[in-house]
């Protein structure tokens, strides 16, 4: 009798054994499946995205017989000319002038606010910063130009006379909105760090500043120059804030102060007022295609910066 109920008792442990097991398959099955799909259709999406730009973005030379140097290297804009011209190089001088010095003002700013942040006071610096960094990334765009319109470029005008309009706003605006990028990205690569490479700097006889500039800083380079380019690819594809101090002037500036026009602006400025195909339409094609490419540009240099940063 004894024996039949542990024989029953077992049976039922292993039923169980057996139903959890079959369970777990179904669930880890549902699991790959649904992130399967979900990969599948990203890529899909992407894919989708790339082609319908690449399509568009052709046409101007291959339909409306644009050359590719009158295209990146020609001066003048004239879409409702005779002929008409479709020149870029302004708008594309003014996407990297904006978004290189950008870059220039916000990088020194932001790695002091990280090693503030990880290096200096670390408890007090994220309790007092951390929360502005939040509070700047959550701020839409149309704010930063709103601010950059009615702050910045009065400031500019009364400085140095003229209209206050121009790259140099441009690139203050970018600046600001870029901050809190390279910084969360610098923070995060400095408190990765390893405690024992400090730890080993100090007993050696280093300062803290020693130790900042001589080995924290060389050995996490390459992660706090990924935080730069992310911040440069934010700033290329910014459209409103930057339009709205710009100036959105269709000539290559030869000054900071002089007013100029980036890609996106003269995009989203021109493209709801062009017929679906007319050549100015594709032209506007173009520039999202250079845009586009502008973007794998700098998701390739992340990505080298990343394996550097394995080895």
């Amino acid at each position: 009798m004894e024996t039949t109920s542990r024989k029953a008792a077992q049976h039922s442990k292993d039923r169980r054994r057996a139903l959890m097991k079959e369970k777990h398959f179904w669930e880890e099955w549902t699991g790959r499946v649904f992130t399967s799909v979900c990969v599948v259709f990203l890529i899909v999406v992407i894919l989708s995205i790339v082609y319908f730009v690449a399509s568009k973005g052709v046409m101007t030379f291959a339909k409306d017989g644009v050359s590719l140097s009158e295209f990146f290297f020609g001066t003048t804009w004239s879409p409702d000319g005779s002929p008409a011209k479709f020149g870029a190089l302004p708008f594309i001088t003014g996407s990297f002038a904006t978004t290189i010095l950008a870059a220039l003002i916000a990088s020194p700013l932001a790695l002091c606010a990280a090693l503030f942040m990880t290096e200096i006071v670390p408890k007090f610096g994220k309790r007092l910063l951390q929360p502005a960094i939040e509070l700047l990334s959550g701020i839409p765009s149309v704010i930063y130009g709103f601010v950059g319109l009615t702050v910045i470029v009065p400031l500019l005008r009364s400085m140095f006379g003229g209209q206050g309009i121009g790259i140099l706003a441009g690139c203050l605006v970018l600046s600001v909105m870029i901050l809190p990028t390279i910084t969360s990205i610098m923070a995060d690569a400095l408190s990765s760090l390893p405690g024992g490479l400090r730890e080993s700097s100090y007993a050696l006889g280093a300062t803290r500043w020693q130790t900042i500039y001589r080995v924290v800083i060389p050995t996490v380079l390459p992660s706090l120059l990924t935080g730069v380019v992310l911040g440069m690819a934010r700033a290329f594809g910014e459209a409103l804030a930057v339009q709205m101090v710009i100036g959105n002037a269709p000539h290559v500036p030869h000054s900071l102060l002089e007013s100029a026009s980036t890609l996106t602006s003269v995009i989203t400025l021109s493209m709801g007022n062009t017929a679906m195909g007319s050549a100015q339409n594709n032209a506007l094609w173009s520039m999202a295609l250079v845009l586009l490419l502008m973007t794998f540009v700098f998701v390739l240099l992340v990505r080298l910066l990343e394996r550097r940063n394995r080895i």
